[in-house]
């Protein structure tokens, strides 16, 4: 199965980084809280990054600050769409349906569904 992480990272600014393995690449969204059930996240989505996120913690390169993992486990694919992908995870943190979302103003969105 696909491993997905989340990582908190404090530069520029906090945020989380929620990452979903594809291929050799990890598909990449900014968040601005971490996921949790009920609360629907702006998400914006970022460049792939290499997979060894999906194991490390520690400082980034050029003074990026550095990051700390705040949940990982692993994924199945739902739907991959160009403005909506659903994956449902089994992290040690969240499981359930993850959305994310473009809305019709271009922002995204992340949802998390424990039950669904």
């Amino acid at each position: 199965m696909p491993r997905f992480v989340i990582l908190e990272h404090d530069q520029p600014t906090l945020h989380w980084d929620f990452m979903l393995e594809a291929g050799d690449v990890l598909r990449t969204w900014r968040l601005t809280a971490p996921p949790a059930v009920g609360q629907q996240i702006a998400a914006e989505p970022s460049f792939a990054h290499r997979p060894l996120y999906l194991d490390y913690e520690g400082p980034i390169s050029g003074g990026r600050g550095f990051v700390k993992r705040w949940d990982a486990g692993t994924f199945r694919w739902e739907a991959d769409e160009r403005d909506r992908v659903v994956v449902r995870v089994d992290g040690q943190k969240i499981r359930g349906s993850v959305s994310l979302t473009k809305a019709s103003a271009g922002a995204w969105f992340l949802a998390l569904d424990a039950g669904g």
